[in-house]
C-alpha cells in the first residue's frame, strides 16, 4: 500500500475541487438572471464566439451534440435564442442569441468575469500564463467529449 499517499495533496482531486468551487460560484451568480453554467456556455458560444451550429457548440463545450439539443430547446422556448433552418433537407440549423438573450448575455459576462477574476487576482500575470500553458499540455491530446457534463 501506498503510505504516503495523501488525496488531498492528488493533482486530479485538487483540479475537481477548484473546478467544483468555479463551477458552484458560477452557477450561483447566474441563478438571478434564470441562465445555468451550460445555458450560459451555450449563449457566449453563439453570441460572444460565433458559434452558429449545434455540433460545433458541441465541440465547442466539449458535450453530446443530445445534450446540446436540450439545451438549445429549453433556451429556444425562452426565447433567448432561435433556430433557422439553412438548406432544404430540414437537418442543419443556424442558432441565432435573439435581443431577450442578448440582455441575458449583456447582464450575465460581468458576473461570469467577477467569478474568473475571483481566482485569478491570486495569481500573478507569470503564474497565470504558466497555469494556462501547462493546462494546454496536460489537455492536448485528449478526448474533449464528455457525455455527463
Amino acid at each position: 500500500m501506498a503510505k504516503d499517499y495523501k488525496l488531498q495533496e492528488r493533482l486530479g482531486f485538487r483540479l475537481s475541487r477548484l473546478s467544483k468551487m468555479m463551477q458552484t460560484r458560477l452557477e450561483f451568480s447566474l441563478r438571478e438572471h434564470g441562465v445555468t453554467r451550460l445555458e450560459w456556455c451555450i449563449l457566449s458560444g453563439v453570441a460572444l464566439e460565433g458559434y452558429d451550429s449545434p455540433s460545433e457548440l458541441a465541440d465547442h463545450i466539449g458535450i453530446t451534440r443530445p445534450a446540446v439539443s436540450r439545451l438549445l430547446k429549453g433556451l429556444t422556448e425562452r426565447r433567448l435564442i432561435e433556430r433557422a433552418l439553412i438548406n432544404s433537407d430540414g437537418r442543419s440549423r443556424k442558432l441565432t442569441v435573439t435581443k431577450q438573450g442578448m440582455d441575458s448575455v449583456t447582464k450575465c459576462l460581468p458576473l461570469v468575469e467577477s467569478t474568473q477574476d475571483h481566482f485569478t487576482k491570486k495569481l500573478t500575470a507569470a503564474q497565470q500564463s504558466a497555469l494556462s500553458e501547462t493546462l494546454d499540455l496536460m489537455l492536448s491530446g485528449e478526448d474533449t467529449s464528455f457525455e455527463d457534463l
